[in-house]
């Protein structure tokens, strides 16, 4: 445990239980997405749903780095995950990416795919605001995570029809953001 670390998160302001609950929440969001991702990719098929798998897989693999960055901050500030992957699962800050009742329906895959996203981005979003200015370690560590949420969110958005984004697929590199927290 870092006690200097939780002693100024409390200093600051910042709910240090209501923070690593969050945190761990979202850590189970990021984790199992990461699982449901890998069963929605598999579905992927035909040409409409070869186009997806790439951008698919990257956001599966950033969400598993999402994971393994999280996890660190949460063990840091006292807080540890749960010993049962179950109970784990059960506590995620956004609801299971299912695959859809049809699972040929490459539309279908991508509406879950970018309402996952956006829970993550909503998720995130609150964690920076709650942290901005007060726990600096941990709000550098949402807002990377953030920035990639929001990147992943685009790129689904688009193949919805809902406008350009601006943002481009990553060819050769995962998590930019994120990497720091992965060394």
């Amino acid at each position: 445990m870092a006690r200097v670390a939780q002693e100024m998160v409390k200093k600051s302001g910042v709910d240090l239980d209501k923070l690593v609950d969050l945190l761990i929440k979202n850590a189970s969001a990021e984790l199992t997405t990461f699982y449901y991702y890998t069963i929605l990719r598999a579905n992927l098929i035909g040409l409409e749903g070869e186009g997806l798998k790439e951008i698919a897989e990257t956001a599966r693999i950033e969400d598993r780095n999402h994971f393994e960055a999280l996890v660190p901050r949460i063990y840091e500030l006292g807080g540890r995950l749960p010993d049962d992957m179950k109970v784990f699962h059960d506590i995620s800050a956004c609801p299971a990416a299912n695959l859809p009742e049809d699972p040929t329906n490459v539309m279908d895959i991508l509406k879950v795919l970018v309402e996952a996203e956006r829970c993550a981005v909503r998720g995130y979003s609150h964690l920076c605001d709650m942290t901005c200015g007060k726990d600096h370690r941990t709000y550098d560590l949402v807002l990377a995570i953030l920035n990639e949420e929001i990147e992943h969110e685009s790129w689904f958005s688009e193949f919805l029809g809902e406008g350009p984004s601006g943002h481009f697929m990553r060819r050769g590199e995962t998590s930019p953001f994120t990497s720091k927290f992965l060394r």
